[in-house]
């Protein structure tokens, strides 16, 4: 991200929501995607699990989806066709979520770079665990080797307020292992039949939770983003 965005973006408040279901999650999205474009918020990170879930974004191709209605419902499978870039993908208990909303302003805004950050900090984090992580041509996301580790989809909501975006959306990065041999057994995973995906526990050999994962990583995503980040305290830890 260029200095003069990085000049805009002032702080970030980070915010573990824990497990979501996904329309709640969406509908928190649109509604700050709004306030940090009124300018009454700050930009936002929110990091989160949803339940099962298959998400289908703007690339729609029904015959990526290998289950019927019937048989996403036997199964819990929840379904959305979203405002994301993107094919279809699957969430669920064991995969960390992250949507950056972001206000994005100023000359020579470069949406493609801004997949590359969120791509950069997800690599970064994953070198510091010692697995060499990286892009592969022509596919957005995050890879060990040929399998898919972390998959990126967003949507720049133009600005109505001021020249620029804020973000929504975001990026899903495996972590239990398991996770690949469960809903993405339903579905070509983003359009891609020739590569698999895996997960954070599988590359590293050892246990990690996915709020350990929330957390370890905020510290590259700021370092690629170029300013502060606050992690709010999670309330329902406080109320416990």
């Amino acid at each position: 991200m260029d200095m003069e965005q990085a000049a805009n973006h002032k702080s970030l408040q980070a915010a573990w929501l824990g497990r979501q279901e996904y329309q709640t999650a969406w509908d928190l999205q649109m509604r700050l995607v709004r306030e940090v474009d009124l300018g009454v918020r700050e930009d936002t990170l929110l990091l989160l699990e949803h339940p099962p879930t298959y998400t289908v974004g703007s690339q729609r191709h029904p015959e990526h989806l290998l289950l019927d209605r019937e048989e996403l419902a036997r199964r819990g499978i929840g379904l959305f066709e979203i405002d994301r870039g993107g094919d279809i993908t699957y969430h669920g208990p064991g995969q960390l979520v992250g949507y950056p909303i972001l206000r994005l302003s100023g000359p020579g805004i470069d949406l493609h770079a801004y997949l590359r950050d969120l791509e950069e900090a997800l690599i970064r984090y994953l070198a510091s665990l010692g697995i060499s992580a990286g892009r592969k041509p022509d596919y957005t996301g995050v890879w060990v080797g040929d399998r898919k580790i972390a998959a990126i989809g967003v949507k720049a909501n133009r600005s109505r307020m001021r020249r620029g975006f804020v973000t929504s959306h975001g990026f899903a990065f495996n972590i239990k292992a398991g996770i690949e041999n469960e809903g993405f057994a339903g579905i070509v995973p983003c359009g891609i039949r020739d590569y698999g995906v895996t997960s954070l526990e599988e590359c590293l050999g050892r246990s990690i939770t996915v709020r350990q994962a929330a957390v370890e990583l905020l510290p590259h995503w700021t370092e690629v983003f170029g300013y502060p980040a606050t992690m709010l305290p999670d309330r329902r830890e406080e109320e416990a």
